[in-house]
């Protein structure tokens, strides 16, 4: 899956569109958010890779799990020793698109709703995936949000009967890249 990932990102960005087309982050923002009523668990990870091809609608990010940060370091040690197992499965990656790319002005200053289908692959498992974000376009920058649920089940992750009340079955994942030109 890495090697396809990263075939699918250099296609992408060595195309034979117009560069000025391509968009990419080395440094996006991906957390998520579990409420139970015996804890709360927030982890961040700042280590996105995101590109977007806004003439074709293309986006694909790829997450290393390792670089998720918790307030605790033994909630981090247990998220990707037992739960995530990153050893195994050290990325999380989405492949699709902004299926409403051509109701996005990318060139226009503003904020626009998008449409995002595509293939979110967490723990090994492969998802299709059908959500909402916005793109905001400024002169130098298009900014991506989005916000989703996830079911934990539905990637084949574990969770410990010891732990079960502490760990929701849905988990809150939030996104958040800066996407500069490719130059």
């Amino acid at each position: 899956m890495k090697t396809t990932l990263n075939l699918l990102l250099a296609i992408m960005l060595l195309s034979s569109s117009a560069i000025a087309q391509k968009f990419i982050t080395k440094n996006g923002d991906i957390s998520f958010f579990s409420s139970t009523p015996m804890e709360d668990i927030v982890a961040h990870n700042k280590q996105v890779n995101a590109a977007l091809d806004v003439e074709t609608g293309d986006f694909v990010f790829k997450v290393l799990i390792k670089s998720f940060k918790f307030e605790k370091a033994l909630m981090q040690e247990h998220f990707n020793e037992n739960y995530m197992e990153s050893d195994k499965f050290p990325n999380a990656t989405f492949v699709g698109k902004v299926s409403n790319h051509a109701d996005i002005d990318f060139t226009k200053e503003g904020t626009y709703n998008a449409q995002l289908v595509g293939k979110l692959t967490i723990h090994g498992v492969t998802q299709d995936i059908e959500e909402t974000g916005t793109f905001t376009v400024s002169k130098k920058s298009i900014s991506g949000k989005s916000k989703f649920n996830i079911k934990v089940a539905d990637y084949n992750i574990d969770i410990p009967k010891t732990v079960i009340n502490n760990i929701a079955e849905n988990i809150e994942v939030t996104i958040d890249v800066g996407l500069k030109p490719l130059k």
